[in-house]
């Protein structure tokens, strides 16, 4: 394995930004190279250690996913190679962990979609028995499957702030009514491909978070990462029970270690700096990850 690679330093390209995970580098005026790094974030904080092939294992499994969702909307992906776009003393940082992508015009919103009850959805469902203004039945249980997927958009917050959910008119007043419904179908359409394909390997994809772009011509398109363990809630199938999370393959074993660690002797205020990771939180973070994409794969 190649080293970890906390943060790309690209001189041949401008750079766009810096993201949590990733970094955007302009490739022209139409394209944008979009590295993966191995940084981890927890509660919106950046953890100072990187999980090593973590952006690999991303990149990995985005390329598989896209691949398995072909047909139902255009993705980002332009087919050329990353390595063709940087000095060739740039390469090692490149390989196996970017995606040469268009350029498209983001569209503001996450787009959200929950086939299952958890995280902040059960939260909202205990107070007032919907999701973002989604009504459900009266009766369901943290991690209950719901009758069908639904969609819970949320407003994409500037980095280190958290996303706030929002109900389906507030998408509509941010992007308008006709991209709305759009992004909707679409989305659902996707995460019930994912996961009637996700269930056949035994992982159950409680919910998950695409993001997309419009193209020149206006078209919807599907973009940055998708269905990996950073942007969706992976259960495996043979530990689901009503009434708990499963343990899962997402960072939710970091979180768990988060919520007991300390810093100066006091519990952790999930502000940054972040806590000092062991060297076992970090190995097992990177297992977790390499668990999903394996059993997704073989």
């Amino acid at each position: 394995m190649t080293a970890a690679l906390l943060e790309s330093k690209i001189h041949s390209l401008p750079l766009l930004g810096r993201g949590k995970v990733r970094e955007n580098y302009a490739v022209g005026n139409d394209r944008i190279l979009m590295i993966a790094s191995d940084r981890i974030s927890a509660y919106d904080v950046i953890m100072g250690e990187p999980i090593p092939g973590k952006g690999a294992l991303l990149t990995e499994m985005a390329l598989f996913w896209f691949k398995q969702l072909d047909g139902i909307v255009p993705n980002h992906l332009t087919g050329d190679d990353p390595l063709s776009v940087v000095a060739e003393d740039e390469r090692e940082q490149v390989r196996g962990r970017t995606m040469l992508v268009k350029r498209l015009k983001p569209v503001p919103i996450e787009a959200v979609v929950r086939g299952y009850l958890a995280g902040s959805g059960w939260a909202e469902y205990q107070h007032n028995g919907q999701v973002c203004g989604v009504a459900l039945p009266a009766g369901l249980q943290n991690a209950s499957k719901l009758p069908e997927p639904i969609f819970t958009p949320a407003t994409k917050a500037e980095m280190g702030d958290h996303d706030e959910n929002i109900d389906f008119e507030r998408c509509v007043a941010i992007i308008g009514r006709e991209l709305a419904e759009e992004v909707r179908r679409v989305s659902i359409a996707l995460y019930q491909r994912a996961a009637d394909y996700a269930l056949t390997k035994g992982i159950i994809i409680a919910d998950t978070k695409f993001e997309f772009g419009l193209d020149e011509q206006g078209r919807l398109t599907l973009m940055d990462e998708v269905l990996t363990p950073d942007s969706s809630r992976y259960w495996p199938a043979e530990s689901y029970a009503v009434g708990s999370n499963p343990p899962s393959y997402d960072k939710q074993y970091l979180r768990d270690w988060l919520e007991q660690a300390q810093v100066d002797g006091k519990p952790w205020g999930k502000v940054a700096p972040a806590p000092q990771l062991p060297a076992e939180v970090i190995a097992q973070t990177a297992a977790k990850y390499r668990e999903a994409l394996e059993r997704l794969t073989r």
